[in-house]
């Protein structure tokens, strides 16, 4: 056994045991991978893969867990390199951020120039997705922390620790009849609601809270960008209810926000990374900014 062998393990599982595609990653030619894979299960003495013909189906019982140890091992590698370079170079790398747009836009400044004044050669590349594929951007070693409000669930590979807790906000026009009225779940479902998609910013908070208190929540218009709700709230296409870090009393002097604390649940933005991948100074910096930006507010 050796790691040209769990190499290739671990691009077959990339590349859904495609042979071919795993030669072309690896710069050999097809027959060499196929030849490697041979060699290895004769030495284990048991097949890996299910066959049909040339084809490779998915891994056998024993198959799967191999390639979770060779997960394991694949981790291991990479968690040397980071810690040899943490331990040459510190001042110099790259940090991948995978958040939603709400936290890049509107949480994340503070904390980055922060960062950015300690560690300035670091490059830094901020993801933005949904909160669904956030985690498997974690997974897949396509970032090194995820920050969201939505899907971070339990997850044994994940360390995941809360980042600040906020509360939802109405948005309506100044001269808007909420203005001068008590607000409540009742009065609020008389209008048409536009606010965050399924699985997007506290979105499941607000339908708890709407389902609780069995009333209709009437969504109309469902967007994933906080400045897409406040724009058609501005076309009158009904009341809006955002993240409160979102209403910028600046720019959206136009807007009347009532806070909608005691009626919608508070919700919490988290933050994760792999449990068992090496984090570099300058990554446990950042989280420290997290933490320290979000006590602050």
């Amino acid at each position: 056994m050796n790691i040209s062998q769990l190499e290739i393990l671990r691009l077959l599982q990339e590349t859904d045991y495609n042979v071919t595609k795993t030669a072309e990653k690896m710069h050999v030619v097809q027959s060499a991978v196929s030849r490697q894979l041979i060699l290895l299960e004769e030495e284990l003495g048991a097949p890996l893969f299910e066959r049909h013909g040339k084809r490779l189906h998915g891994p056998t019982t024993l198959g799967q867990r191999v390639l979770e140890e060779v997960s394991l091992v694949n981790q291991a590698m990479k968690n040397i390199r980071a810690l040899a370079d943490d331990f040459i170079d510190n001042r110099n790398g790259f940090l991948h951020i995978a958040t939603t747009h709400t936290q890049a836009k509107y949480f994340l400044p503070g904390p980055i120039a922060k960062f950015r004044e300690r560690y300035p050669g670091i490059k830094i590349y901020i993801e933005q997705s949904s909160p669904d594929n956030l985690i498997n951007l974690l997974h897949q070693h396509k970032a090194d922390i995820v920050i969201c409000t939505e899907k971070l669930g339990d997850d044994e590979k994940l360390i995941i620790q809360p980042c600040y807790h906020w509360h939802h906000t109405v948005i309506v026009p100044i001269d808007h009849p909420l203005a001068n009225e008590t607000l409540t779940l009742e009065r609020l479902a008389t209008y048409p609601i536009l606010t965050y998609s399924q699985g997007f910013t506290g979105r499941s908070n607000i339908e708890k809270a709407f389902g609780d208190a069995d009333i209709a929540l009437d969504v109309t218009l469902a967007a994933a960008d906080s400045d897409v709700i406040k724009t058609y709230v501005r076309l009158g296409f009904g009341v809006g209810i955002i993240a409160g870090m979102s209403y910028e009393a600046g720019k959206d002097k136009d807007l009347l926000a009532l806070d909608l604390k005691g009626l919608i649940p508070e919700s919490t933005t988290k933050f994760a990374y792999l449990k068992h991948s090496y984090l570099p100074s300058y990554s446990r910096f950042f989280i420290e900014q997290l933490v320290v930006t979000s006590n602050a507010n």
